[in-house]
């Protein structure tokens, strides 16, 4: 199973690794296959695959109840060998959860990796194109199309974006999904209150919590919680919310000015450094944890990570010069490894 959001290339991939092989190919998009494939017996199954070795399902959360459906073919059918996509994992990872429980391995594939991004183009010039990302972000299609980045960022956001949360049973007011996503983009780097966006948009704080959950499992947006152990006065319940994505965050703030006339670097070089470092630790099978930490007294740190036992902090700053304030407490409480990223040593974090 490969998950993830809409135009990163799931498909692309699988095609890719399926190439020269006898397969047959479903795309869940096309609405015969999903009535084929919508509580389906196992001999209507064995019918359509007949003697195929691989069949591929491409956006497979657009079938009802996929998960049982996939379950007959690898109970029933075991000489065939499922390849499955699909762009949000409420449908696909959690509704499939039960049925598949030991029979699937699952990887999640993101926009372009700055690794990826640095191998394909080389360092020295994706060093001079980090302004371009930290405005257009890494989808494949951005990055490919330079020129074209206002109306494919459009295309994403209006059309791609929505389509997949739209379509879910739980949303009931579409008009607030787009509300909420514009107002948690102004929002990265900050502390998101459930009840202020309640008020904002009003509606309920369960409609709120409900809904970026949904935009979270959809790959859209992805939370932060706070780190607290020891110490007292340690903010506990809060949350921060980034983008999966640079260029989305962009659009959704109405905002692809190039970086030098921004006022909102800062921000913007935060999420994308987290983005990426979701990225890395994902690609690389980490088992860190991460966090951001404040105190009632607005000491912060941008990011904690705990690895092993072992807690690491770090402050983003995009001017290598910019100073910064170390918060003592949290080092000597938790023993910590404190490091400053910057636009001057960013690649060893995120690389």
């Amino acid at each position: 199973m490969v998950i993830g959001p809409r135009q990163v290339g799931k498909t692309t991939l699988i095609k890719e690794l399926l190439s020269g092989k006898d397969y047959l190919f479903l795309d869940g998009d096309d609405p015969t296959t999903r009535q084929l494939l919508t509580n389906p017996n196992t001999e209507q199954l064995k019918d359509l695959i007949k003697d195929k070795p691989i069949v591929f399902l491409d956006e497979a959360q657009r079938v009802e109840n996929i998960g049982v459906t996939l379950k007959i073919i690898v109970d029933q059918i075991k000489s065939t060998q499922l390849f499955v996509s699909g762009s949000s994992s409420f449908e696909i990872s959690n509704l499939t959860s039960e049925p598949l429980t030991g029979r699937k391995w699952e990887y999640t594939l993101y926009p372009i990796s700055w690794r990826e991004f640095e191998n394909y183009t080389g360092v020295l010039k994706a060093t001079r194109q980090l302004p371009l990302r930290l405005v257009y972000g890494m989808y494949p299609e951005i990055i490919s199309n330079t020129g074209s980045e206002f109306e494919l960022l459009k295309q994403l956001t209006e059309s791609y974006l929505y389509k997949d949360v739209l379509a879910y049973g739980a949303i009931r007011k579409p008009d607030i999904v787009k509300k909420l996503l514009q107002a948690l983009a102004h929002q990265v780097g900050s502390e998101v209150s459930l009840r202020e966006l309640s008020n904002l948009l009003s509606v309920d704080a369960k409609t709120v919590s409900s809904y970026i959950q949904i935009l979270e499992q959809a790959f859209v947006i992805f939370r932060l919680g706070a780190f607290n152990r020891n110490l007292r006065n340690e903010i506990k319940t809060n949350q921060k919310i980034y983008f999966y994505d640079n260029g989305i965050l962009n659009m959704l703030r109405g905002n692809l000015n190039p970086l030098e006339t921004r006022n909102d670097i800062g921000s913007l070089w935060e999420n994308f450094l987290i983005s990426e470092r979701v990225k890395k630790n994902d690609y690389q099978q980490s088992l860190a944890q991460i966090y951001f930490w404040r105190t009632r007294q607005q000491q912060e740190i941008d990011f904690v990570e705990e690895v092993g036992g072992n807690i690491f902090a770090y402050e983003f700053k995009w001017k290598p010069t910019a100073r910064v304030k170390i918060p003592s407490s949290f080092i000597k409480a938790y023993n910590a490894d404190f490091k400053v990223v910057s636009s001057g040593n960013f690649r060893e974090f995120i690389g």
